[in-house]
């Protein structure tokens, strides 16, 4: 019965130690996640005006043509996969490859895998890397969305390694949902829909220099660092929301088992106690 007691105390105070990690783990995480909200809606108008420009560009100009509005002869896609750094944030990870996984189960393909997470995955599923130069999340700047951008319009203008390209990431809904989603990047074929050309005409008060596909051209490596860099953000605060969600839950499971424990360990007691009496009085009788 002592060894019984023993053992549970010490399992109480091993769900202790661990309870105080994921309280912390969980302050932390909601720290950083009003930070990360904040930037993300910070950067979001920065996107929509990008590719407002870009719509106005496309449908502005009825002879309109560019190398990123159509499908070249490669048939491979090139997935951009903005997983998390760390574990411990529920299905956050697991969830965002399952995506991958469903949308590429058809597809011949390819990775540009942005956080450790992401590049682990690869290597354990042996699939193709483009690159693996950015395998931290938490330490992506624009810099180095700049020159993914500016990496992936090269090849694909140049027919080179692949048709499509894709970023799977995970959508900052709200505190409670991030959803992983798959969108596509290139090429831009729903730009290029004129519904109506006397109101093109009508609108198309715009001269670009030396022309509008040059410019058009010249603004896609930006929409798509703009594209990416949103999408980091977006990725950084569900991670933190999905991580802080976690260690809540983890927290309350942890203090329902030391309330079990406690319950279990005073039992323990109160029987060893009305042990001791028995034989106590037990032996008085015998005396």
């Amino acid at each position: 019965m002592a060894t019984n007691m023993k053992a549970v105390k010490l399992r109480i105070k091993s769900v202790e130690s661990t309870m105080q990690i994921t309280k912390a783990m969980e302050l932390v995480a909601s720290s950083k996640l009003r930070k990360a909200k904040e930037r993300s809606d910070n950067c979001r108008p920065y996107f929509e005006r990008l590719y407002q420009t870009l719509c106005d560009i496309a449908n502005e100009n009825t002879d309109f043509t560019s190398i990123y509005s159509k499908e070249n002869e490669v048939d491979k896609v090139c997935y951009i996969v903005l997983a998390g750094d760390r574990g411990l944030a529920g299905g956050y990870n697991s969830n965002l490859f399952k995506c991958l996984e469903s949308d590429a189960e058809r597809h011949d393909y390819m990775v540009l895998p942005i956080g450790k997470k992401a590049v682990e995955y690869c290597k354990r599923k042996n699939i193709e890397v483009l690159s693996d130069s950015f395998g931290s999340l938490g330490s992506m700047k624009v810099d180095d969305c700049f020159e993914i951008a500016k990496l992936i319009c090269d090849l694909f203008a140049d027919d080179e390694a692949f048709g499509r390209i894709k970023l799977v990431y995970t959508r900052f809904e709200s505190m409670l949902s991030q959803v992983p989603r798959v969108l596509s990047l290139l090429p831009l074929p729903e730009l290029i829909s004129i519904d109506d050309k006397d109101e093109v005409s009508r609108r198309n008060i715009i001269l670009y220099e030396p022309n509008a596909e040059e410019v058009f051209d010249a603004i896609i490596p930006e929409y798509l660092a703009g594209v990416i860099y949103g999408a980091v953000c977006d990725s950084l605060a569900s991670e933190q929301a999905a991580r802080r969600a976690a260690m809540e839950s983890a927290t309350s499971n942890a203090e329902e088992m030391i309330s079990t424990l406690n319950l279990h360990y005073n039992r323990a007691r109160q029987a060893s106690i009305t042990q001791e009496i028995t034989e106590i009085v037990g032996g008085a009788e015998g005396i």
